[in-house]
């Protein structure tokens, strides 16, 4: 049984990972709390937190983990928030989804493995103290 999804919520939820990728941490902290799932996922897996990892915004990051999403849900490709930030080089998102407890181990390939496969040392140093 498949229904056709509803245009008002397509509509919202476009605007809500749009939200995400620009980093509008108070709106997004506004629509997860009026009940926008906090691990929300687009058609590849990728979820707000992915989205707002991978756009380098560190604030829209710490509000959504604070709201119980999953630092260490991976995308379709097996891909983590960690290991995306890793590969920008976003450091402030970095450390907020290891404050939110994300694992430089989980996804293919691993922050670990990526922090490896581009020489970051200090990362490594830094996954290593955890």
């Amino acid at each position: 049984m498949s229904e056709t999804p509803d245009p008002e919520v397509i509509e919202l939820a476009s605007k809500v990972f749009d939200l995400a990728r620009t980093g509008d941490a108070d709106a997004l902290a506004a629509y997860v709390d009026a009940g926008v799932p906090a691990n929300l996922t687009n058609d590849k897996g990728d979820s707000l937190v992915m989205l707002a990892a991978y756009h380098g915004h560190a604030a829209a990051v710490s509000a959504l983990l604070a709201r119980g999403a999953d630092a260490d849900r991976a995308n379709d490709r097996g891909q983590t928030p960690l290991a995306g930030a890793v590969f920008k080089g976003e450091d402030g998102v970095i450390r907020a989804l290891l404050a939110g407890g994300a694992n430089p181990e989980s996804g293919t390939p691993s922050a670990v493995d990526t922090a490896r496969m581009f020489g970051k040392t200090e990362l490594l140093e830094l996954f290593g103290s955890r």
